[in-house]
């Protein structure tokens, strides 16, 4: 089976080799169809034939955001038990998560699962040979549908989460992210942190609960880059949803909404003693959900600010000037609510107070100024050169195509990209920027300052 396995595989490769060209070539140009399959099920698809493989993710509106605030950690957890056992059905029996691995390998093929704020993802990746990928997506359809959830194996994870978070807890950087995102996101679900209490409010009955409530056919959002056609995707999305109900009592109903983030009303100055090498900084606030039309001139605006890496303005300000940090960045996290501005940097304890006093003035001059010309020009010529880069494998053209599906963004985003971010201005850019971001009102955590040094 494993010499089967390998021949298939070179094949792949040899022919992935011949191809590459014409896929990084054409990629841009490939076209995203898109349908809704009799059970409810939105499918967006790419076909991209030159490698005999596929690459799929199965995403539900079941992420973090999701999660009880007394059992933050709700989402994960599932995600991560999924991959422990699968129960018997009537002609296969069960499998625990040693048997499952096994038969993965046996196949060739992956199926990864993972829980981020917005969705709780499977990812398959399979070969396209008929067989293979017809007893891959049985086997995914298992692990999607009928997780055994078994007793002994969560106490075991959980009880290794835990000791990770305790560990975690002990680093300043840990300590500076949970005390910002406490300080801009508030009560706000995209706020919510794992510990080790809500971790034990997590029974396997919850998991059961959770999968049944939000792990529906009506509900998934399935994206296909690789060598199918329409017909052979649809049979891909029937089978690996065909062990879930097609809904609940209540139908298809939509879930509830997500409060909006609250915009800060002041500053705020957070300092916490902490014993360490380097003072851990970081300052922001709300940001903007990422269907924002301003999305592309804040990613340029982001770029110039302190996302370009060293050519940066706080790059420039920070570092090259005045060598307070060896790094320091900015960025916008965008999602179905509204993420986070921020800008972080590490420096010497004694240095804290010169460091967070130049990344704030760098912010509120870019925010009064915006960007100049050459600096436009630069970043349009960055993003822009580099647009192939996102594209030039099946997995990031299919993280495209989620990102996508997931945030409503017209079928064509990727064919206009490029000539949308030629087409920004300078008044774009620094009006985006304005209406985005108030640098008299931002949160600024100081992890580990001396007295002397504090802001």
């Amino acid at each position: 089976m494993f010499k089967f396995l390998k021949k298939i595989a070179v094949s792949a490769l040899l022919t992935g080799a011949a191809g590459i060209f014409y896929a990084q070539s054409a990629f841009a140009l490939l076209p995203i169809e898109h349908w809704t399959q009799d059970g409810g099920a939105q499918v967006w698809l790419v076909q991209s034939p030159a490698i005999p493989m596929v690459d799929v993710q199965v995403d539900f509106d079941a992420g973090s955001r999701r999660d009880p605030a007394a059992q933050a950690g709700l989402a994960s957890s599932a995600a991560l038990m999924s991959a422990k056992g699968v129960r018997a059905d009537g002609q296969n029996p069960a499998l625990d998560e040693n048997q499952l691995g096994e038969a993965w390998a046996d196949l060739g093929a992956s199926l990864d699962a993972g829980a981020g704020r917005d969705a709780l993802s499977f990812s398959l990746r399979s070969l396209t040979q008929a067989d293979l990928l017809g007893r891959a997506v049985q086997l995914a359809a298992r692990q999607i549908g009928e997780p055994s959830y078994p007793e002994d194996v969560w106490q075991r994870e959980r009880a290794r989460w835990q000791a990770a978070i305790a560990e975690a807890d002990t680093k300043p950087g840990t300590v500076a992210g949970k005390a910002f995102a406490k300080a801009v996101y508030g009560s706000n679900p995209y706020g919510q942190q794992v510990t080790a209490q809500t971790l034990d409010a997590i029974g396997v009955a919850d998991l059961k609960a959770y999968h049944a409530r939000y792990l529906q056919r009506c509900r998934a959002r399935v994206a296909i880059v690789g060598a199918v056609d329409r017909a052979q995707a649809q049979s891909l999305v029937d089978g690996l949803l065909a062990r879930l109900p097609a809904s609940d009592a209540n139908g298809c109903a939509a879930l509830a909404g997500m409060p909006a983030m609250q915009p800060l009303a002041q500053a705020r100055e957070i300092d916490i003693p902490f014993t360490s090498a380097q003072t851990h900084v970081l300052i922001g606030q709300p940001g903007f959900v990422r269907s924002d039309p301003d999305f592309l001139a804040l990613l340029v605006g982001d770029h110039i600010l302190g996302g370009g890496g060293f050519t940066s303005r706080l790059m420039e300000q920070v570092r090259e000037k005045r060598g307070l940090s060896y790094s320091v960045f900015s960025e916008f996290t965008p999602g179905l609510s509204a993420g986070a501005f921020i800008a972080g940097l590490q420096t010497r304890p004694d240095q804290a107070a010169e460091a967070v006093q130049v990344t704030r003035q760098v912010i509120a001059d870019f925010v009064q100024d915006g960007p100049t010309e050459a600096e436009l020009r630069a970043a349009k010529d960055n993003l822009i050169g580099g647009f192939a880069l996102r594209i030039d494998s099946n997995r990031k053209l299919l993280a495209n195509v989620v990102n996508i599906a997931r945030n409503g963004l017209p079928l064509d985003y990727l064919e206009h990209w490029t000539d949308r971010v030629e087409a920004l201005t300078v008044a774009d850019v620094k009006a985006a920027m304005a209406r985005k971001l108030q640098p008299d009102r931002m949160v600024t955590v100081v992890v580990g300052a001396t007295p002397a040094a504090k802001p």
